[in-house]
């Protein structure tokens, strides 16, 4: 089995418009609620044996974020360029070349992307919108990340910081 973690980065900061969209840093409530996210997940017995992130600052931050509530090595993030502003296929792509070793991935990328690759899955769960740090769980019966995108996916959760407020 297959479990598959999908997360819009937290936040971000809109002050200086000047700075480039691909290095926005996170306000502070994406700094707060990326840490409170991945500790809702702990609580959920959840984990994760691979992170995989855009490379733009915010997605960046919020994977490490994570990472630190999870005790995962920062330096073993898979940066992954063509998550920044992906398309559907970009997310497929990505899945079906992670290790098979790994059981469990997590992947920080944005919108609308995130939003439009969730809503391919098959499911009966439908998203509006992913918002800042939601967290979208499903998982496949196989042994291969290869099949990901041709699996039967099994909805797990979909949770996000407003949503216990």
């Amino acid at each position: 089995m297959k479990t598959l973690y999908i997360i819009r980065h937290a936040k971000s900061n809109w002050g200086d418009f000047t700075l480039p969209d691909f290095q926005r840093p996170l306000n502070e409530r994406g700094k707060k609620d990326a840490p409170d996210m991945a500790e809702r997940l702990l609580q959920k017995d959840a984990s994760v044996d691979i992170f995989v992130s855009s490379p733009a600052k915010r997605a960046i931050k919020t994977c490490k974020l994570f990472c630190k509530a999870f005790k995962y090595d920062t330096d073993d993030i898979l940066v992954v360029d063509e998550l920044y502003h992906a398309s559907v296929p970009v997310f497929f792509k990505t899945i079906s070349r992670l290790d098979d070793h790994y059981s469990s991935a997590a992947i920080v990328s944005h919108n609308p992307g995130i939003t439009e690759f969730v809503n391919t899955l098959g499911l009966s769960v439908k998203v509006d919108n992913m918002p800042t740090c939601a967290v979208f769980a499903v998982s496949i019966d196989s042994d291969s990340w290869a099949s990901f995108e041709s699996d039967t996916k099994n909805f797990i959760l979909f949770d996000y910081p407003k949503s216990i407020e």
